[in-house]
């Protein structure tokens, strides 16, 4: 069964994915920022992350970058709402620090299971 840590600030958007990822046969962890999931990471390396971009205590780019560089069979799914911030286009962004699939907010279900798929199978 394929392991699937989400990280992201909000509870419900967490639950929304470990909701519709289980559905499907997914195993998924929840953490509830950058800082957290890695923790997590180091104590059982999931074969996905799903990560909001923007996020206290460590962001998503933060987390895409040590992700990359520690764990580089670790494919990511970098998602958010927050789209610019400071003229940093966040997904963008994700996508160049080798995110393997990027997904605004808000999603539907199909377009998260295919980003979820595309992820997979761009490794």
């Amino acid at each position: 069964m394929t392991h699937v840590l989400v990280i992201d600030d909000e509870e419900m958007v967490r639950k929304t994915i470990k909701m519709i990822l289980e559905k499907v046969g997914f195993e998924v962890s929840l953490a509830g920022n950058g800082k957290q999931g890695m923790e997590m990471v180091v104590s059982r390396p999931p074969e996905l992350i799903i990560t909001d971009m923007i996020m206290p205590e460590m962001d998503g780019v933060e987390t895409t970058m040590e992700i990359r560089s520690k764990y580089p069979d670790i494919k990511i799914v970098a998602i958010s709402g927050g789209g610019r911030v400071h003229n940093l286009d966040f997904l963008k962004y994700a996508k160049e620090m080798g995110a393997h699939a990027i997904l605004p907010k808000p999603f539907t279900k199909e377009e998260l299971l295919g980003a979820v798929l595309m992820a997979m199978e761009n490794g």
